[in-house]
């Protein structure tokens, strides 16, 4: 079994669903957890999978994106309203409504990318990103009891 670290980020973020037939089609907002799961099947000479920072500091700004943000899917009918209205504040879905599931898998995505290039350009190289760490998973929780991951 290999090992595994998690560090979680939480930001404060809004979307509407413009495909759910109840009240979730109108804007509103939760408080989310995005959380991270790395493994390795070995640990670094600091005997670690990955160290925190490092981690940190690769999807930090990222999933800071969304804190205080609108994620909208570009197909709603007020799409281009929000985003003359509040710029960079929207975060734009291409024709899909942002759920939680769709946001795991969004982030899931970018860092993978961002993990990999960690390993050839560290973002500080106290902190290094080794290639045989692995992103398995990330969760999006939507609320208390509520939560969607992807994972490959």
């Amino acid at each position: 079994m290999p090992y595994r670290i998690s560090k979680s980020i939480v930001v404060e973020s809004g979307h509407i669903l413009s495909k759910h037939p109840g009240a979730c089609r109108f804007p509103h907002g939760h408080s989310r957890t995005v959380e991270f799961v790395l493994s390795s099947d070995s640990l670094d000479d600091r005997d670690m999978v990955c160290d925190f920072k490092a981690l940190k500091q690769t999807v930090q700004d990222f999933v800071m994106r969304f804190d205080h943000s609108m994620a909208l899917n570009t197909s709603d009918p007020q799409f281009a309203t929000y985003q003359q209205l509040y710029g960079e504040r929207i975060i734009p879905f291409e024709k899909q409504d942002p759920t939680s599931e769709v946001m795991a898998k969004c982030i899931f995505d970018h860092v993978k990318q961002a993990l990999a290039a960690a390993v050839t350009r560290p973002i500080d190289p106290l902190f290094p990103v080794r290639r045989a760490v692995r992103l398995e998973r990330v969760r999006v929780t939507e609320t208390a009891t509520s939560w969607a991951e992807y994972g490959e």
